[in-house]
């Protein structure tokens, strides 16, 4: 129990705000609550009781005094920020600033009562007007490195990075050891593609608030993004020690050491994220669970999980942004839109460039939106001459929705999905009346935003319905176009390519999330059983080929026989196909792209259908290319397959013959018929928008 308040109201206030500033807000509340007998129109008693009741969860109640201490002294500028604070917190952001605009009359160009408006602004995405408010409350405070803080986040909102970067370095300047000024630095680099350098700067956050695991979090998903896996996996490392039993944390960590191929971290890690998952718990990217050996019911419930975050964050801003949709009239062409950071040369625009080409002279008005920059290429000035091509690259994700929407568009495509980190932020914005799923992620997004999932019957068989949460669409095709046109560079020879000379030569160029222990100990056991066999990999990121290696030797196959390719041009990659006598497919991700560059050259794949989509797109591959032999239902036969023919030169010489010729004419590259299956879908999707019919489940 605290002590009878003194008589003198100085003294009451000192004491309660002592109190108040060790989080003794229990006594600090009896001790108000005792002193407002003795003193019951003291505004500022009053409004520290107000406080104090707020702190210690009696909101009613706080409310209650701190109206009575407006009654009192209604032109108190902080306790009118209480109160609009107090306003936004209960979600009533429209009356924060009401509040605080009547205040502002009454007190002009008072900082406190800017910054508290710039910052109510701000919570409803009113980013100009916080701009604003922000800018004229530092020019009544110069000094002050919060405001100044408050206007650089309001200038990042607004892509504003050259006027943002100086004020957060003027911050930096008058105090240096701000760790909140250098996270903002680390952001703010990041926005301006300088993954490398924020990392640093959130580093240096991270030492500067050794209790603060997010500085620490989001310097590793930097990491990640520059490609700095070993120190992406350190950073992330450190968070989890900060913070043990995060989630996200060690979900992140776990798909790091996924691609770092450091399995002997993967165990317990693993079954911590899929325990949490099953709980409910919201911070495990869908993309990196892929990789885990779990079921497709899992996986949605991952995605809606992760989804509902998402929601919460943009439902507050879709309102400002007020991206309404004007219904099209019925004989105007259909305006499709479709956001992908892969228009460039990657084999993702490769897969991609003939098909836009082969819908350029149909009545659908394809606009691109890509959020990479253009890098020169054949395939960037392909994809530009055959459709409306938005570089949106230096715009932020608010931005960009403005600019679909302002494009009019009635179908967008979202053609990464989770496998990007910020299209999903993106698309819960709502920029377009009918959103679509496609290619990029293959699974449901669990998300209230997406409309449609476009895909095939094999990929989503219907005992796979149900864990899905959009309508789908269902293309009598597989759902990858593959481009006849591509072109590869000359063959190299065997030895510039560091293979031997003689042997069969196994290959698996996914990347090294999806060589898992077992995929690798199945790829062993097959070696051991075709004498003088390589394994033909993708050199991994670090010093991944070194452990391969040493995993090859604890299972007694001789590390030489792993031959890693470098990254090239995607043109030599083609040619090195060549040499390969038989593609050995991954499980639970399938190798859907190497698996159909592999086809087109000629080279046979061997898969393992799984039981979730994303193990399930080879299978649908070779379906409808008509190799249902080479689809293998288990381990065993999957190994013994791949033994047979490896020991079968003639069968292999045979299969490669057999695909040679008939890939011209086979409807897995027929561009033309997949783009007149695409644009049936389309037309399907908005006759249904048109005539105000909700999305259904539509087979083409």
């Amino acid at each position: 129990m605290t002590d009878a308040p003194p008589p003198n109201i100085t003294a009451i206030l000192q004491k309660l705000g002592e109190l108040l500033q060790r989080d003794a807000n229990e006594d600090a509340a009896q001790f108000a609550a005792m002193a407002r007998r003795q003193f019951p129109v003291s505004a500022e008693l009053i409004r520290l009781h107000g406080i104090a009741l707020l702190r210690v969860g009696r909101r009613r109640d706080a409310q209650t005094a701190l109206n009575r201490a407006a009654e009192l002294a209604p032109n108190d500028v902080e306790l009118q920020c209480n109160l609009a604070s107090l306003a936004m917190a209960d979600g009533r952001i429209g009356a924060a600033i009401e509040r605080l605009q009547k205040a502002l009359i009454k007190a002009p160009g008072h900082p406190a009562l800017l910054q508290a408006l710039g910052t109510a602004y701000m919570a409803t995405g009113q980013h100009v007007q916080g701009r604003n408010a922000f800018a004229q409350a530092l020019q009544g405070m110069p000094q002050h490195p919060a405001l100044r803080l408050n206007l650089a986040g309001a200038e990042m909102e607004l892509g504003h990075y050259a006027e943002a970067e100086p004020l957060v370095r003027q911050v930096l300047q008058q105090a240096p050891n701000t760790d909140v000024a250098h996270a903002m630095l680390g952001h703010l680099l990041h926005l301006q593609r300088k993954p490398k350098e924020g990392a640093a700067s959130l580093l240096q956050a991270g030492k500067l608030a050794p209790g603060n695991v997010q500085h620490v979090f989001q310097a590793a998903l930097m990491l990640d993004e520059a490609g700095e896996l070993t120190d992406a996996h350190d950073a992330f490392t450190e968070a989890l020690a900060r913070a043990p039993d995060s989630v996200p944390v060690m979900a992140q960590l776990l798909f790091v050491c996924r691609r770092l191929c450091r399995w002997q971290e993967i165990d317990a890690l693993s079954e911590r994220v899929i325990h949490a998952v099953g709980e409910g718990h919201a911070g495990v990217h869908p993309f990196a669970l892929l990789s885990e050996d779990v079921d497709a019911g899992l996986q949605l419930q991952c995605a809606k999980n992760y989804a509902s975050i998402i929601e919460n964050q943009a439902a507050t801003f879709r309102p400002q942004l007020n991206l309404r949709h004007a219904l099209p009239m019925p004989d105007t062409p259909v305006r499709v839109g479709m956001l992908t950071e892969g228009l460039n040369e990657s084999a993702f625009g490769q897969h991609l460039v003939a098909m836009i080409e082969a819908l350029s002279d149909s009545d659908l008005d394809i606009h691109l939106f890509a959020t990479t920059p253009d890098d020169g290429s054949s395939v960037r000035r392909r994809l530009s001459a055959a459709a409306t091509l938005h570089d949106v690259s230096t715009l932020n994700r608010t931005q960009v929705a403005q600019r679909i929407h302002a494009t009019a568009i009635e179908v967008l495509f979202d053609l990464n999905g989770y496998r990007s980190r910020g299209n999903a932020e993106l698309m819960a914005l709502c920029p377009a009346p009918i959103q679509v799923g496609w290619l990029g992620y293959v699974g449901s997004s669990g998300a209230p935003w997406m409309d449609y999932l476009l895909t095939d019957a094999i990929t989503l068989p219907p005992e796979l319905r149900e864990h899905v949460s959009e309508k789908v669409i269902r293309l009598p095709r597989c759902h990858q176009p593959n481009d006849p046109t591509r072109v590869q560079a000359n063959v190299p020879s065997r030895a510039a390519c560091g293979l031997p000379e003689q042997g069969i030569v196994f290959a698996c160029f996914n990347e090294t999330q999806a060589i898992n222990p077992g995929v690798f100990a199945r790829c062993m056991l097959i070696l051991q059983q075709v004498p003088g066999s390589v394994l033909w990999l993708l050199t991994g990121p670090a010093n991944t080929n070194e452990r391969l290696q040493q995993a090859a030797r604890a299972l007694d196959i001789a590390p030489e026989r792993l031959i890693f390719m470098p990254r090239l041009t995607y043109a030599e990659y083609l040619a090195r196909y060549a040499h390969v006598d038989l593609y050995l497919d991954t499980l639970p991700i399938n190798s859907r792209a190497p698996a159909a560059d592999a086809l087109w050259a000629g080279c046979p794949v061997l898969t393992r259908t799984g039981d979730t989509m994303a193990s399930r797109t080879v299978t649908s591959l070779l379906h409808h290319f008509g190799l249902p032999e080479l689809i293998m239902g288990d381990n065993t036969s999957f190994i013994g397959m791949a033994t047979a023919l490896g020991n079968d030169q003639d069968a292999l010489a045979t299969l490669r013959q057999h695909i040679t010729r008939e890939r011209a004419k086979n409807p897995l590259f027929d561009i033309p018929g997949f783009a007149a299956d695409f644009r049936r879908a389309v037309l399907a999707i908005s006759a249904r928008y048109r005539i105000g019919r909700p999305p259904a489940d539509i087979n083409v």
